[in-house]
């Protein structure tokens, strides 16, 4: 219903992304390659030796020793990068394009790294708990990119998003409006077509490891929920100094036309208010 197509955050800890713009290049150069012919191995091969098998990892099953494979333990990190097709590789990488900058900033380029696969790691676990004898591969990105729309939710609900409604009509939006949509449906699906080619788990997984590893992976002093820093009421209560050019014996500013005042007490033989010391005071007069 909602597709993400531009943020107006801007940066302010990176001067660019490139974390994100390093994630995208991989896995669009890996997925070219395997529909180009450039990679020894053909799309289900690629899948079934680095894709995720549930069967695999938790036990019973084996990949065919003849193909180029990762070892299971690595699998949910390696599925991560290669996806079943354009529409499954648009729809990850342009997610990732306008919500994984501001996360990357928020964290910094290495935390967010760590970040993008652990959510990875942790929605092919709960895609492996969920259908745990299922020999079908799991591949894409949809794990990581739940845990990046989950971090962006926690930091950035008010910033406005705009996003392609039912396909056809552009709108600025408050992300949370069509963020907590998507994240709500993620667990609807779960529980209502948990059988279907969508891994709903894997979305799930990450939504829950993005919203829990965001509360300790952002940088000191990043405010959650778009919260700006708040002043100590010592300082934003403090009375202001007010400096004054020139003042009298009793603190007060001479009435009148200063110069015909200086020009009266030099006559009368007394000091001009312009030989005393300058001083400083508050609004009080003291």
């Amino acid at each position: 219903m909602f597709i993400p197509l531009h943020d107006g955050e801007p940066l302010r800890h990176v001067r660019a992304p490139y974390v994100t713009y390093g994630l995208i290049a991989l896995c669009t150069a890996l997925f070219l390659g395997s529909q180009l012919g450039l990679l020894p191995q053909t799309d289900p091969y690629l899948a079934a030796g680095f894709g995720i098998i549930p069967k695999v990892v938790f036990g019973g099953a084996y990949v065919p020793p003849e193909l180029p494979q990762a070892h299971p333990l690595f699998t949910p990190l390696t599925s991560v990068f290669l996806h079943g097709g354009w529409v499954h590789l648009v729809g990850n990488m342009l997610f990732l394009w306008v919500f994984g900058d501001n996360v990357e900033d928020a964290m910094g380029h290495l935390k967010f790294l760590f970040f993008y696969l652990a959510c990875a790691a942790a929605g092919a676990l709960v895609h492996g708990l969920i259908m745990p004898v299922s020999e079908a591969p799991l591949i894409g990105a949809s794990g990581a990119v739940s845990g990046v729309v989950a971090a962006y939710l926690m930091l950035h609900p008010k910033v406005r998003v705009w996003v392609l409604v039912f396909m056809r009509f552009p709108l600025p939006l408050p992300a949370f409006i069509p963020l907590v949509f998507w994240v709500g449906q993620q667990f609807v699906m779960l529980v209502i077509d948990a059988d279907s080619n969508v891994s709903w788990g894997a979305h799930v997984g990450g939504i829950i490891a993005g919203a829990i590893l965001v509360l300790f992976l952002r940088r000191p002093g990043v405010p959650l929920f778009d919260r700006a820093i708040v002043t100590p009421k010592a300082v934003e209560h403090a009375a202001p100094t007010v400096d004054v050019a020139t003042v009298g014996p009793w603190g007060q500013r001479p009435a009148g036309d200063p110069r015909a005042r200086e020009r009266e007490e030099a006559a009368n033989g007394a000091k001009t208010a312009a030989s005393q010391p300058v001083r400083k005071v508050t609004h009080w007069g003291r």
